[in-house]
């Protein structure tokens, strides 16, 4: 179903999780490549079998925060040997990254369906994130000249990310997030739910039948109701898990409720997936805050939505 172009919200804030599932960062504007926003979780910890680290097992995760220099989101930038990735973590030492790609490897690196070769950021981060978590791991970066990681051919075939649990992008509107905080007794702040794009000025829960929209020129596809697992429950600032909100989430936003009859029916979703089109490399583009937010085309109901 078509819809007339119309300005239905303004990006408000944007994310970048450097390492998957530690703590993210909010920049003013953000370049998009192919595989989404420029070092959106380009690293990640792995185990002593190569698998990935996440807050589902390590909550401690939660707690690691990361900043990359002031410079590193401009369009032009390129790292040089003094351009760092700097982790923070509780009781440790503060840890740097050279951004700078290494020349070691790591084989048998694997995250969900996925596994392939990583780049190895050594035995100093392998030593402070072992020491961190309590258990043998090591610091990898996705290495895009030998791997690529297709998203679901089933959802959005072509498209690909890096070390993203499944999607380029996350988009969230704080529509729907204060919907849910009227609802709790603790209202949740928006990083529980770990979106990229955060928009507001539309009503709650639009975002999930935004088939197309269009932020700056660039055209995102809608691909996937996000079905959410224990993280949103787990408090960002102190690492601690508690029913809230997917206890409420349940009540109104399940899959029981919004698409019955059909698979997922206990899951729940908060989000929509998306893909960005028309992307070639070498050609990255760049959203900001304040960019007004077109919807080109809907889905007509839930039944035609993905989940």
């Amino acid at each position: 179903m078509a819809a007339e172009a119309v300005a239905a919200a303004t990006v408000k804030s944007i994310f970048l999780y450097p390492i998957k599932s530690c703590r993210g960062i909010s920049v003013s504007e953000a370049p998009i490549s192919s595989t989404g926003f420029r070092w959106d979780r380009q690293w990640m910890v792995v185990n002593s079998q190569g698998r990935a680290c996440t807050q589902r097992v390590d909550p401690k995760l939660a707690l690691v925060e990361v900043e990359l220099p002031n410079d590193a989101i401009s369009l032009a930038w390129k790292p040089n040997k003094s351009s760092y990735l700097v982790i923070r973590a509780p009781g440790m030492d503060e840890l740097k990254v050279s951004l700078c790609k290494p020349l070691q490897t790591c084989d048998g690196v694997s995250v969900w369906e996925w596994s392939g070769s990583a780049l190895d950021e050594g035995d100093e981060a392998s030593k402070w994130f072992t020491n961190y978590l309590g258990k043998p791991s090591r610091l990898v970066r996705f290495n895009e000249e030998s791997e690529t990681r297709p998203v679901d051919h089933n959802y959005a075939p072509g498209f690909r990310v890096m070390f993203s649990d499944g999607y380029p992008f996350l988009l969230v509107s704080q529509g729907s997030l204060e919907a849910l905080n009227e609802l709790l007794k603790e209202p949740v702040p928006i990083n529980r739910f770990r979106p990229n794009i955060l928009v507001d000025g539309c009503e709650p829960f639009s975002e999930d039948l935004w088939k197309e929209i269009k932020i700056e020129s660039l055209a995102f596809h809608g691909v996937k109701l996000c079905s959410r697992c224990k993280v949103p429950t787990i408090n960002q600032e102190n690492a601690v898990s508690a029913p809230e909100p997917t206890e409420t989430l349940v009540k109104f936003r399940s899959g029981k409720v919004l698409i019955p009859g059909r698979k997922g029916q206990a899951k729940v979703y908060f989000g929509q997936n998306m893909v960005c089109e028309d992307l070639a490399e070498g050609n990255e583009k760049m959203i900001k805050l304040g960019d007004p937010v077109y919807v080109i085309k809907i889905f007509s109901s839930y039944d035609d939505t993905s989940t």
